[in-house]
């Protein structure tokens, strides 16, 4: 920890330190001033480190931190819905690991636990006693196992006896230990508890893997968006950088804009740099890939879904099982063209649900949805089709701003002729491509229910199916603006306490989508409509 926090602050150093040397003129002085800075550092990390503990108490875990004023952060055990293990790069060559507790509170880390430093060992072991404390608990209130009041905990004490002082961080270990060594009875324990778990989420045997990706699925890594414009987002932040960094290395502006100039005069040179960065990309997106992705595995675990992955950094994270409420299918432009999607999982109260609940990062769409299928359930019934109406809904608003555009730009050329036309046929040529995209968003366009599980899709570009189950859906929002009242179409939003909250069907006919609700929650819907 004396060193990895440390060089985990030198990019917030780095500016006042490079500041300090120019303005003291790389004297012995200025020197002096920026050794002293790097020390008060490695001093701040030494003090942080030392007055850091934690601890079981009760049916609670403590973090502690006494630097200056005393300060407790208190997680109850039960509250605990996933635990996060990461080794970065510098953690990786040390032997330690970062572990980030999930509670639910909303995806702010400074509301959730994280321990910074603790052996690999001992991350992993103690994510075993959270998740089994966090299992025991839920266990023994729902009474699925007689005589679980009394069930012995981790190291053969019950949970609700592991007393202060069981874990420290700061022992003879860089993160510290647990006295008393491993759990011993955390096995046993588990095992008398398993079976009422894996009797609520479907689980057959201690361990099952769903899918490896195989490692020559890393040249679908150029087919991601986020991956496929890797090359022009560093090219664009090192430009960034340059200009805003520039005065503060000494460069003068005016040179950067020279050299700016310099390219615009030399446009053949320029064409090449872009042309460049067009060849880099699929070998960039397929390294990014393998970055993020290496050794993909989903799996599930003691009532868990798994999902490890990383190549610089390794990342495990855990997701409850009974908490999990769906799946999201989400397609880009280029994924869709190659039959290409990424799977997401619908949990509740999931912080960081984009980077924790992934299931599958770019693979085949056939293979996906089995995975999905396998792991979490299917929806056994095909998407309905929404109303013509929908469709000139769609038309009209991919193609009419820019006729309005054109329109705009053609009336100022006539006005003033020094102006040139391109803006004109532009706006005419993005209202003719506007044509296709409205088709295609319709064509996403649908709704569906199989007894279980409901299901909605839309978009174009970024296409996206959510299915949820029945379970999930809390409420109801059914909504009219001035035109689709017009067109006889509403939006269905199905309110679902995980994910983000809710997934709506757009345009469905006003008497489909009253018939969806009614079909998926018909008592709520009975006070509200009178049959014929």
């Amino acid at each position: 920890m004396l060193l990895t926090d440390p060089i985990r602050m030198l990019p917030s150093l780095f500016l006042p330190l490079v500041g300090v040397l120019f303005l003291g003129g790389f004297s012995p002085g200025s020197f002096a001033w920026a050794a002293l800075g790097v020390v008060g550092s490695v001093v701040y990390s030494a003090v942080r480190w030392a007055t850091f503990t934690y601890q079981i108490v009760g049916d609670r875990l403590e973090l502690t931190r006494a630097l200056v004023s005393r300060s407790v952060r208190t997680i109850p055990l039960e509250r605990i819905r996933g635990v996060d293990v990461s080794h970065p790069p510098l953690h990786r060559l040390l032997g330690i690991a970062v572990l980030r507790i999930d509670t639910g509170a909303g995806g702010d880390d400074k509301q959730e636990g994280e321990l910074d430093g603790v052996t690999g060992a001992e991350a992993e072991r103690l994510k075993a006693v959270l998740l089994w404390h966090a299992r025991a608990r839920l266990a023994r209130r729902a009474g699925a196992v007689p005589g679980t009041a009394g069930l012995p905990g981790p190291a053969g004490a019950s949970p609700d006896e592991t007393g202060p002082g069981a874990m420290e961080h700061g022992g003879e270990e860089a993160g510290g230990g647990l006295s008393g060594g491993p759990p011993a009875g955390l096995a046993a324990a588990d095992a008398d508890v398993s079976s009422s778990l894996r009797h609520e989420v479907g689980e057959t045997t201690p361990e099952r893997v769903f899918f490896v990706v195989p490692r020559r699925w890393l040249a679908y890594g150029p087919l991601s968006g986020a991956y496929l414009l890797t090359p022009f987002a560093l090219a664009a932040g090192a430009v960034g950088a340059a200009f805003q960094w520039g005065g503060e290395l000494g460069v003068d502006r005016r040179v950067m804009w020279s050299a700016v100039e310099w390219l615009w005069a030399h446009r053949p040179l320029l064409i090449a740099a872009a042309a460049l960065l067009v060849l880099a990309t699929p070998v960039v997106g397929a390294a990014m890939y393998a970055v993020f992705n290496w050794g993909f595995t989903l799996r599930a675990r003691d009532g868990y879904l798994v999902a490890d992955r990383g190549l610089v950094t390794r990342r495990s994270v855990s997701l409850e099982r009974r908490r999990v409420r769906g799946f999201e299918l989400v397609e880009g432009l280029v994924e869709r063209r190659t039959g290409m999607a990424r799977a997401w999982a619908i949990v509740t109260g999931l912080g960081d649900s984009q980077t924790r609940g992934q299931l599958l990062p770019v693979v085949p769409r056939a293979v996906a949805l089995d995975v999905v299928g396998e792991a979490i359930g299917p929806i056994t019934t095909g998407l309905r089709a929404h109303p013509a109406a929908a469709r000139r809904r769609r038309l009209f608003r991919a193609v009419f701003p820019w006729l309005v555009v054109a329109g705009c730009a053609l009336a100022a050329a006539v006005t003033w002729s020094g102006l040139w036309w391109w803006p004109v046929a532009a706006a005419l040529v993005l209202a003719l491509l506007g044509v296709p995209l409205g088709l295609d968003r319709y064509r996403s366009l649908g709704h569906a229910y199989d007894g279980s599980r409901l299901s909605v899709r839309s978009g174009s570009l970024r296409r996206s199916q959510a299915v949820v189950e029945r379970r999930a859906v809390v409420g109801w929002t059914l909504s009219q603006t001035w035109f689709q009242r017009r067109a006889g179409l509403l939006t269905v939003v199905a309110g679902v306490g995980a994910g983000s909250g809710g997934y709506a069907a757009l345009d469905v006919g006003e008497e489909e989508g009253v018939a969806f609700v009614a079909e998926v929650t018909p008592a709520w819907l009975a006070p509200f409509t009178v049959s014929d």
